[in-house]
């Protein structure tokens, strides 16, 4: 049976990290919010037990698995889309929960104050976060990513993992919000262009790239302000 996946409708978010892996993975699943509406989503999530803090969470059968990191680890495990060994899984995971730092820095970048503000509320603030992020946190995290794949195609062992999909997800995410930024920092890490490429040719992924289901960045996490962006 196909899973459920829920996650709010019009914005690609924290879920489009389980969406990408599952459609490269051509697993089968069903985008509920999508098809039902947000109200059903906070219906949905209010009846499950544990319930989730937030979405994405999925649903197959009675068990219902929320956080995106603890999603990735549980597909990974059960279609192959993470190592065999064990050192190899924690490594994904690893990478992920480094992933899902930045996220939130990104988002932070925008709304350093309060999510619950607009961000015309904290512009002020936002300028000053989005300099410190651009400077001295994108240079350090994608130095990282970089060094993790030194010279070979993925980031854990010999096929690409769950990790490789997010990292893809995280990268182009910020060319869409960092573009000037991005543009400088990609120069002195080749490794990382490589690297999207590499994923974005995946054949069930590549289709994906090109289809109505794919949502494009501006909502969300990942938004572009020019004034928040230089190189």
């Amino acid at each position: 049976m196909a899973y459920q996946l829920w996650y709010w409708t019009g914005i690609p978010g924290r879920g489009e990290f389980v969406r990408v892996v599952l459609e490269a993975g051509g697993v089968a699943y069903v985008d509920c919010a999508r098809e039902k509406g947000d109200e059903a989503l906070v219906k949905d999530m209010a009846k499950r037990r544990p319930e989730p803090f937030a979405p994405p969470y999925l649903v197959t059968g009675d068990l219902v698995i929320a956080q995106t990191a603890n999603i990735l680890d549980w597909l990974g495990r059960k279609h192959g889309l993470a190592p065999k060994n064990e050192a190899g899984r924690r490594a994904c995971a690893q990478y992920q929960l480094t992933i899902a730092d930045m996220v939130a820095e990104t988002h932070d970048t925008h709304h350093p104050v309060a999510s619950g503000l607009y961000y015309q509320d904290q512009k002020k603030e936002a300028t000053r976060r989005a300099e410190d992020f651009r400077t001295n946190r994108m240079p350090k995290f994608l130095s990282y990513f970089a060094r993790a794949l030194g010279k070979n195609d993925w980031l854990v062992g010999d096929r690409w993992t769950y990790a490789d999909t997010s990292l893809f997800v995280l990268v182009d995410g910020l060319r869409f919000a960092f573009p000037k930024r991005m543009k400088a920092v990609e120069a002195d890490l080749p490794a990382l262009h490589d690297h999207l490429k590499r994923v974005a040719a995946l054949p069930e992924f590549s289709d994906y790239l090109v289809s109505d289901r794919r949502l494009p960045f501006g909502k969300g996490i990942f938004r572009y302000y020019p004034e928040l962006d230089a190189d």
